[in-house]
């Protein structure tokens, strides 16, 4: 296996590990007396918040609800789809 298939399985299994992260922050946010700096919430709070801290400074709240985790899926989704997807950079990239 090349560095570049490894490159692409390292790369699908982070993209997809974010992107159920923020889908579990999604459903997180239904339930606000959830303390998420405990644990095993915490496994969810702190890969995910960096990202969803700068997201909200550019898309503030739309009447109370919180749109960065939807945004921070859509812009993961995105990223592995244009990388990996069927017409993805590095997928064409090993066919060549």
């Amino acid at each position: 296996m090349d560095s570049l298939a490894l490159l692409s399985i390292g790369l699908g299994i982070l993209l997809g590990f974010m992107i159920l992260g923020n889908v579990f922050r999604i459903v997180l946010s239904w339930y606000p007396q959830i303390e998420l700096k405990q644990f095993p919430y915490s496994l969810i709070y702190y890969p995910t918040e960096p990202l969803l801290f700068l997201l909200r400074q550019l898309i503030p709240p739309l009447g109370g609800v919180d749109m960065a985790p939807v945004t921070a899926v859509a812009l993961f989704s995105l990223i592995r789809e244009l990388l990996l997807g069927q017409q993805g950079i590095l997928t064409l990239m090993q066919l060549h």
